[in-house]
């Protein structure tokens, strides 16, 4: 095991081993300090970034966090990386790739460039280089990246912003749902998903909210894809029954340990994709999974330790989910970054600070990264930060957020944006929805020629009928 040492103002620091050394250097969050393997003090953090930025990116493949043959994250990590993709930055350190970064996004054609290096990085190299730079440092080089998917709309297009509409409710009422997603088309919000999450994962339930969501996206010829947020079993059981299925489902993490508790691996992730994939409902594009991940999800399933028994940092497990995304080829992923709680995030700076390192960190990875801008009721955070998180991501080049009506999640019970800060953001930042999906907007009347969402009496728009939907 190799030691890595530092001084800071005369006093000496040392990490025993990369993965102690990758959880001292993480920013401050309540997880790792629940896992016990924060810095123990601002000074120490200081140090283990500066040892961090020396080591050499080669290091990462050669000194697994996780070992090889414990864990089929690893090996799909190791196994698919690209040593050609490599070579361009193979020489460089920790500290040498954040300065490449950032003239690369400085420099003529970044999203061509990273997009070339892309399979060459590993989520442990981009989880370390993370971890030394800056809010405005991850702001910068997510923006100069470019990644796109497309089902029936194109979404992580330069310039706009996509949403989830979230239309939950706690009974899974139709009423309900059909009026919350009224709501949310009327301020132009849906062009990434209209998603359910319900209330169980019966699948005469789900059946019944994907033949919902298909009936109103027929009846008004919307340019979107459904998805009801079930296991993934459910939802290929519903593919062989010929359920109108959009978009497959299901979330994943970093470790084989949390992604069985879960009750997935790659194999049956690799098998849902094909069956979402044979259905070939998409009109644009074949990406049909839609992804969910959270720092603190393989601690919370007790799944989190690494090489020697040590704990992985949750940063680093959260960037490892990425790889498991990037193997699927998905339309949508996106970090429910404070949806986990305080134990894991504990206020609003370490909310804000999670997801721009989720959103760059699988946004250079290759993936069309979507946040969850959200908190729950009992961490020390307000409505407040998820305007500046939202404002953020909104400069960074997010592919997309989540919606909800009055950014109050009734059935999950947690705070997240509502319709109208979508609006905002597009509206102060210039953004617009998917072209697809505008251009949709624009026939019924939604939206005119410069984006600007139009007032519209819900009694008298073509998409009343919404509310009678049975």
């Amino acid at each position: 095991m190799t030691t890595y040492t530092q001084q800071v103002a005369g006093v000496g620091h040392a990490f025993h081993g990369l993965v102690d050394l990758m959880a001292k250097a993480t920013p401050l969050r309540s997880g790792d300090e629940l896992a016990g393997c924060a810095a123990a003090s601002d000074a120490e953090r200081a140090a283990a970034q500066w040892a961090l930025a020396d080591v050499p990116l080669g290091t990462f493949l050669e000194d697994l966090l996780v070992p090889y043959e414990d864990d089929e994250v690893t090996r799909l990590i190791v196994d698919t990386h690209d040593r050609v993709a490599f070579a361009e930055i193979s020489h460089l350190t920790v500290g040498g790739l954040r300065d490449w970064l950032l003239a690369t996004a400085a420099g003529p054609n970044p999203a061509e460039v990273l997009r070339r290096v892309a399979p060459g990085l590993t989520p442990e190299m981009v989880a370390a280089v993370s971890k030394i730079m800056r809010n405005q440092d991850l702001i910068a080089v997510a923006r100069a990246a470019e990644v796109t998917a497309a089902f029936r709309t194109t979404l992580g297009l330069s310039g706009r912003l996509g949403t989830r509409l979230q239309p939950n409710h706690p009974t899974d009422d139709p009423r309900g749902i059909a009026a919350a997603t009224l709501d949310g088309l009327l301020l132009g919000c849906g062009d990434a998903v209209i998603g359910i999450n319900p209330a169980t994962d019966s699948p005469h339930a789900t059946a019944d909210l994907l033949h919902l969501l298909d009936e109103i996206r027929q009846r008004f010829d919307i340019p979107a894809q459904s998805c009801v947020l079930s296991h993934v079993t459910t939802t290929m059981g519903l593919i062989d029954e010929g359920v109108p299925v959009d978009l497959v489902f299901q979330s994943i993490a970093g470790t084989q340990g949390a992604n069985s508790s879960f009750g997935v691996d790659i194999a049956l992730l690799r098998e849902a994709n094909a069956a979402g994939r044979s259905l070939r409902r998409g009109t644009v594009g074949d990406n049909v999974m839609y992804l969910e991940t959270g720092q603190g999800s393989a601690l919370s399933a007790g799944a989190h330790l690494g090489a020697g028994g040590r704990p992985v940092d949750q940063q680093t497990l959260e960037t490892r989910a990425y790889a498991v995304a990037r193997d699927l080829e998905p339309l949508l992923v996106n970090t429910v970054v404070g949806f986990i709680g305080p134990e894991y995030l504990y206020d609003g700076k370490q909310i804000i600070r999670a997801g721009l390192e989720d959103h760059f960190c699988g946004k250079l990875l290759g993936l069309p990264m979507g946040v969850d801008v959200c908190y729950t009721n009992h961490a020390e955070a307000d409505q407040d930060d998820m305007d500046t998180l939202l404002t953020l991501l909104g400069v960074a080049g997010a592919a997309f957020v989540i919606a909800v009506p009055g950014a109050d999640d009734v059935m999950l019970g947690y705070q997240s944006l509502s319709f109208h800060d979508a609006l905002y953001a597009r509206q102060v930042l210039g953004l617009r929805p998917a072209p697809e999906f505008e251009d949709w907007l624009r026939r019924l009347g939604l939206m005119d020629d410069s984006g600007r969402v139009l007032p519209v009496d819900a009694t008298t728009s073509p998409l009343r009928a919404l509310t009678g939907v049975k």
